[in-house]
């Protein structure tokens, strides 16, 4: 085997070896997205509605026996609302109510239907034991009003692949069918979208020749099937007042980039870096009891070693105590 030969093979497995020691991550945090389903509820809980709040649960008012449980007269406080009307009363929890403006009440369906009534605010005599003790009380019942806010959806974000809003589209071809799309309705800051010349309006109707249903399909579409910087065909639809524009646009999907995150030479160098935990550990000669150099950064904390013998660090915090 001729020298030549020779050297060409030992620097192609120099090479390789080289190869197989390198790793690589992305140069910036991707962090995790969930995906949201079709049909999206916004709203937190179903309307109030109207009637009269009294600040109070109640309940049937039973015998505390266990071997004979009967309901005795009046309706027992279960709980009461810390500053409602009830609390503002006097009432405690515990207490029981015998008479509503004079008439007897002996179930909490009665309090209900009070409740249910409309109108303004309203004033109850209530006639309350307590123990052995009856007394008389004014309850003044607030108003329920339902000022909750009804969210509004805006559109489908894709916060990373390709950095832009998306709302449905669905609209009529020159031919008189019916398509449906991901109409751009904003840009994020690193939009890969611009520099292809896409324009807010533009509606996305196939992805690599696949129809797009909706927004959020697209957007899941991208997020499950594609790596980031992948390049994908994009097929879209631009209205130009008198005619219904179409093109394909390919287009690279943002790119965090990619970074050398650990190189390995046996013995002779070894280096990692990450940066979640932010750290960078780097060495050489590490013959594990003994290194000739090593410099570790944990955060903003830096530590020199040289023969493992000398130390010195740098960038450590103070505890201070006020």
């Amino acid at each position: 085997m001729s020298i030549p030969l020779m050297r060409c093979i030992l620097a192609l497995s120099l090479c390789t070896t080289l190869m197989a020691c390198v790793s690589h991550e992305p140069r910036q945090l991707v962090p995790s997205i969930t995906l949201s389903g079709e049909t999206v509820s916004l709203s937190s809980g179903e309307a109030i509605g109207a009637g009269l709040n009294f600040g109070m649960e109640t309940a049937l008012n039973e015998s505390d026996s266990l071997s004979n449980i009967t309901v005795l007269p009046g309706v027992r406080i279960r709980s009461v609302t810390p500053n409602g009307a009830a609390d503002l009363a006097g009432l405690r929890a515990g207490d029981v109510l015998l008479e509503i403006d004079g008439q007897e009440v002996n179930h909490p369906d009665a309090i209900e239907a009070l409740a249910q009534q409309l109108g303004s605010a309203s004033s109850f005599v209530l006639h309350v034991r307590r123990n052995t003790t009856v007394f008389e009380t004014t309850l003044n019942a607030r108003m329920i009003n339902d000022e909750r806010a009804v969210p509004v959806e805006l559109y489908r974000a894709d916060p990373i692949a390709t950095r832009a809003g998306y709302t449905t589209e669905v609209f009529e071809t020159p031919e008189g069918s019916r398509i449906s799309g991901a109409r751009i309705v904003n840009f994020f800051p690193q939009s890969p979208l611009p520099a292809r010349e896409l324009a807010l309006g533009d509606t996305i109707i196939a992805l690599d020749g696949r129809a797009v249903q909706s927004a959020q399909d697209f957007i899941t579409q991208l997020n499950t099937q594609y790596q980031l910087g992948d390049t994908v065909r994009l097929s879209m639809a631009r209205d130009n007042i008198s005619e219904l524009e179409t093109f394909d646009v390919e287009l690279a999907l943002w790119d965090p980039g990619r970074r050398i995150s650990r190189v390995a030479l046996g013995p002779l160098l070894q280096y990692e870096s990450s940066l979640n935990p932010a750290q960078t550990r780097f060495s050489i000669l590490d013959l594990w009891l003994f290194s000739v150099f090593s410099y570790q950064q944990v955060e903003g904390e830096k530590e020199y070693s040289l023969l493992s013998l000398f130390r010195f660090a740098t960038g450590y915090g103070e505890l201070l105590e006020e």
